[in-house]
C-alpha cells in the first residue's frame, strides 16, 4: 500500500523479446538512445519502478530527450518485484541534439529515491551501461 493509502500494483519483470528486436531496429532508424542500467545494493523483494519523467538532460544546453520505452522494469504507478541480488533494465531515449557531448540521467519525481546518473559521456554508437 502506497503511503496515500491507495493499493498500488506489483508486477515481476518480464522480457519481451520481441518489443525489444523492434525497439533496436527503431534505434538504429532513428536515432534513439539505450541506456542500460544496473541497480546497485539490490535485495531480493525490493520494489522499483521508473517514472515516465525520467530524461537525458544535455548538460551544455539544458534540452531533455524523453523516455520512450522501459524494459525489465514497470512504469509508475506500478511496481516491479526484484527477484535477486542484482537488477538490470533497459532504457530508451529520444535522440540526443547532435552537438551534445555531456548528459545526464534524471528521473525526475515530486518523491525522494529517483534515479541520477551525472556526466555520460557521449559516444558513437548511444548505447550506455550505467550503474546506479
Amino acid at each position: 500500500m502506497s503511503p496515500m493509502g491507495h493499493q498500488e500494483e506489483i508486477v515481476e519483470p518480464v522480457r519481451r523479446t520481441y518489443a525489444i528486436d523492434q525497439t533496436l531496429t527503431q534505434v538504429r532508424e532513428e536515432r534513439q538512445v539505450i541506456v542500460h542500467c544496473q541497480l546497485e545494493d539490490a535485495e531480493p523483494g525490493m520494489l522499483v519502478r521508473i517514472w515516465q519523467s525520467t530524461y537525458l538532460i544535455d548538460t551544455h544546453t539544458g534540452n531533455r530527450s524523453a523516455l520512450l520505452y522501459a524494459e525489465n522494469i514497470s512504469t509508475a504507478p506500478v511496481w516491479t518485484r526484484i527477484n535477486g541480488s542484482q537488477f538490470n533494465f533497459t532504457l530508451v531515449f529520444s535522440a540526443l541534439p547532435q552537438a551534445c557531448v555531456l548528459f545526464d540521467l534524471q528521473e525526475i519525481i515530486s518523491e525522494p529515491g529517483g534515479f541520477e546518473v551525472k556526466n555520460i559521456l557521449r559516444n558513437d554508437s548511444d548505447v550506455y551501461r550505467v550503474i546506479i
